[in-house]
């Protein structure tokens, strides 16, 4: 750990025991920090290569933008925080081979784009932007926070036919709760970090995180949901998953998968043949093939 980084979580630490605001003060530009830019690997070399570039224009800033395939129907892909749009190349081949056209962007600071700062209003944007190029989505499909931001604009009236939520929050206050929990923060502290975290991001708003909360208000009747999440996920505890599930009843489907870890679920063949049959025929679809069923499990060696 850099000596800088060690330093500053020392004095978060310290001023927790006698200040939650002080504490707070000092971890907010963490908490927004994004990081550097993740990698394309290996293995996403080639779809990211072959993808049709183009940009969005994104609250002031250009965003990356692609697009694979050229089929009636579009599926769009949501990439979570520090992710990039490559990392659903897996996805990217199912889903092509299906005959679907698949949209997806880098958020600013992520990926291609540049900057150094995001939040979710950049990504609800950039998922509007894409929706009026390409109108009505087959599918949304989204990865970590990349979920929450789908959720989130389904909820408020993008046009899809299903969602799908890999590896995701069911609701925005997670987020900070868990970022409070790695660095041991008392909950003193994350309640007054989420506060001012609210009031710089949506000061227009009395209670701001009943807006990103689907659990409380799920998804528009009639729209169908998949959740695929790990067990042993060590980002987005698996619960998540299951509270987001049981909000949705009957029109939810959840499939726990074991030892695909948080970003690796991705590529596993448990996780592509849900999505493909989701994508393909919705609910009715994964029962007949006997996948995503509540309680049911796929091993991943």
């Amino acid at each position: 750990m850099h000596p800088a980084l060690t330093a500053t979580l020392a004095a978060i630490r310290a001023a927790d025991r006698v200040s939650p605001e002080v504490a707070a003060r000092l971890a907010l530009p963490l908490f927004k920090k994004v990081g550097p830019a993740l990698p394309v690997r290996p293995g996403e070399r080639a779809v990211h290569e072959s993808a049709a570039r183009s940009s969005l224009h994104v609250r002031g800033r250009d965003v990356a933008a692609y697009e694979w395939g050229h089929g009636p129907e579009t599926v769009l892909l949501v990439h979570g925080w520090r992710g990039r749009a490559a990392q659903f190349a897996p996805i990217v081949r199912e889903l092509r081979a299906e005959g679907y056209r698949l949209v997806a962007f880098d958020a600013p600071a992520n990926g291609e784009s540049r900057g150094r700062r995001t939040d979710i209003r950049d990504y609800l944007a950039a998922i509007e932007a894409l929706q009026s190029r390409h109108g009505r989505f087959r599918a949304v499909i989204g990865h970590s926070f990349g979920g929450l931001a789908a959720l989130t604009a389904v909820r408020e009236g993008l046009a899809t036919g299903g969602v799908v939520a890999i590896s995701g929050m069911a609701d925005a206050r997670f987020l900070v709760d868990s970022f409070a929990g790695r660095l041991g923060l008392s909950a003193p502290t994350a309640d007054v970090l989420a506060r001012e975290f609210a009031r710089i991001v949506m000061p227009d708003r009395q209670d701001p995180y009943a807006r990103f909360d689907a659990v409380a208000t799920p998804l528009p009747a009639g729209v169908p949901l998949l959740v695929v999440h790990d067990r042993g996920d060590r980002e987005v505890a698996a619960s998540e998953g299951t509270r987001l599930h049981a909000a949705h009843g009957e029109r939810s489907r959840l499939l726990v998968t074991e030892g695909a870890g948080h970003s690796r679920i991705l590529g596993v063949d448990a996780t592509l043949d849900a999505v493909t049959a989701f994508v393909n025929g919705g609910i009715e679809a994964l029962d007949r093939a006997g996948l995503g069923q509540a309680g049911v499990a796929a091993s991943i060696v």
